[in-house]
């Protein structure tokens, strides 16, 4: 049973590393015993998680490199920098994507007056982007006729935000979370069947993963608002994620594809 979770010799790539969820993901291949290309867009600045991560393994085990997830030529250019530094990638974690929280300041609109660039450039980069990678990463994992894909979706992937949660956030107009973004989830998750279905026959499994509400700096008010939403009766932790990809990366989830493993301590069953 120890092997089932082994990641010894595997070749992992995480798409938005440097960001909130990134690390998480990161860390846990390489303690798994993966070695990690960690991508994210040029210019985008590592967090404090991300430099402890580098700290703790090294370039021997992790490497941080530079490509746009809309961008094929450096998706490529990274492709062929990965199999120089550890060789082909067999597990991809698609986690590059445009999120909106409050505490991010981004300007506000009202719902009819949302431009339609900012929801074109939110399906462009979560829906689009991830496609693009996994086109890319993809066909090498197809050519050695193994590998897994996990894309990181939500749970706003099955059910619409609920606006209350917001609505004691001073601000005209009110906070309300994107539109799109809940859409370029559920574009994920239907992407994930497509893309389990035409990849299987090559010997790699696609699988999504949507965690619920990530503890990380949201006011009480909110976590008051959104715990009591949530049959378990908290937010998720970073320790939360980590078993669930695990599962999805490893030797354990073998005989598993197409699947939208939820994490959301049970937000979605009501």
């Amino acid at each position: 049973m120890s092997g089932l979770f082994d990641l010894d010799g595997e070749v992992g790539v995480v798409t938005g590393a440097l960001g909130k969820l990134g690390p998480i993901w990161v860390e846990t291949l390489l303690e798994a015993g993966a070695r990690v290309l960690a991508l994210d867009r040029p210019g985008q600045p590592a967090s404090a998680e991300f430099k402890r991560v580098q700290a703790r393994f090294g370039p021997e085990r992790l490497q941080a490199d530079c490509a746009d997830v809309c961008s094929r030529p450096e998706l490529e250019a990274a492709l062929a920098r990965c199999r120089e530094a550890f060789g082909p990638p067999s597990v991809l974690v698609n986690n590059a994507g445009i999120d909106a929280p409050p505490a991010a300041g981004g300007k506000r609109f009202r719902l009819e007056e949302i431009p339609l660039d900012v929801n074109l450039r939110i399906l462009e980069v979560n829906a689009a982007g991830l496609f693009l990678v996994t086109q890319v990463f993809g066909a090498a994992m197809a050519a050695n006729r193994r590998g897994a894909i996990i894309n990181i979706g939500s749970l706003y992937a099955s059910v619409s935000p609920d606006a209350r949660f917001y609505d004691h956030i001073p601000g005209d107009p009110p906070f309300i979370k994107p539109p799109a973004y809940g859409a370029s989830k559920a574009a994920v998750v239907n992407l994930t069947k497509y893309l389990a279905a035409h990849l299987a026959p090559h010997g790699v499994r696609v699988n999504a993963l949507s965690p619920g509400g990530v503890l990380g700096g949201q006011d009480e008010e909110f976590q008051r608002k959104f715990c009591a939403r949530v049959p378990l009766g908290r937010m998720a932790t970073d320790e939360d994620l980590r078993g669930p990809l695990l599962f999805l990366a490893s030797p354990a989830s073998a005989y598993v594809t197409g699947i939208n493993l939820k994490v959301d301590g049970g937000f979605t069953l009501w």
